[in-house]
């Protein structure tokens, strides 16, 4: 490792997780991103979402918004202990399938390293990210429940965490792997034209999938997110995880089709 910017891959958990029913990885999907993780090219560091692990719990216990009478005190933290204990069973399923790809996984909690202020980022170490790439491993981090300076408890998205590590670390590029292949013109639970070129009147234009369980912003955030690290000057774009080979050439730079929010000047 010689310093060389990394690129950041968030796997979200809409791909690497069953939507529907108890909580499930989807193996072969799973197996397959571990491999094209371990690819020759540069740096990485990987994220992952909690999908059917995490966002049903985070809703039911009111993790995402300000406590309440069904959502304080002992029953936050109830919730809370649930909820991440959940998510940290798909966080081993993705740590051991990219040491079966013969990858270099390691492990970085976020709740070990941030903290939020009323449901907001307000604290972040990027340091322990820098050292494992330092030493030749693959960080790992994820969606997770951190403690939270107003509401005891509250979530933060890998979506964030990527925008922090491309901000602090210089990311080569970031990129968003889910199950479709890229952000719809209509976001309702049809499909209409992809939207290749992302800019900031496309986020306010969005709504969410009837039904979305998302706890983080849904895909409106995650467009947010995408133009937050373009304007620090790295592209980020949104691609499908269920095509073959597509993450290995977006992690070696090549052309993939998306949805990307190109670099701007910071």
């Amino acid at each position: 490792m010689t310093g060389e910017p990394p690129v950041v891959i968030k796997l979200g958990g809409s791909v690497i997780t069953r939507k529907q029913g108890e909580a499930r990885v989807r193996p072969k999907v799973l197996g397959r991103l571990a491999e094209e993780l371990a690819v020759d090219g540069p740096p990485r560091i990987v994220l992952h979402g909690a999908g059917s692990f995490g966002h049903p719990g985070a809703a039911r216990w009111g993790l995402a918004s300000p406590p309440n009478e069904k959502s304080r005190g002992r029953d936050r933290s109830r919730g809370a202990a649930i909820v991440s204990a959940e998510v940290r069973k798909l966080h081993v399923a993705v740590l051991k399938a990219m040491v079966d790809a013969g990858g270099s996984p390691f492990s970085l909690p976020a709740s070990g390293l941030a903290a939020n202020q009323e449901g907001r980022l307000a604290r972040f170490e990027p340091s322990p990210f820098r050292e494992a790439l330092a030493l030749g491993a693959t960080p790992v981090s994820f969606g997770d429940v951190v403690l939270d300076g107003s509401w005891g408890f509250s979530i933060l998205s890998a979506d964030t965490i990527a925008v922090e590590l491309a901000r602090a670390l210089n990311a080569r590029s970031v990129v968003f792997v889910s199950d479709v292949p890229g952000v719809f013109e209509r976001f309702d639970g049809g499909r209409g034209r992809i939207i290749e070129r992302l800019t900031p009147s496309v986020a306010g234009e969005l709504i969410p999938a009837a039904g979305d369980r998302d706890v983080t912003g849904g895909i409106r955030g995650k467009v947010e997110a995408m133009l937050a690290i373009a304007a620090l000057g790295t592209d980020a774009g949104l691609i499908s995880g269920l095509t073959d080979g597509a993450l290995a050439r977006a992690i070696r730079g090549e052309a993939v089709y998306g949805s990307w929010a190109r670099a701007r000047s910071p």
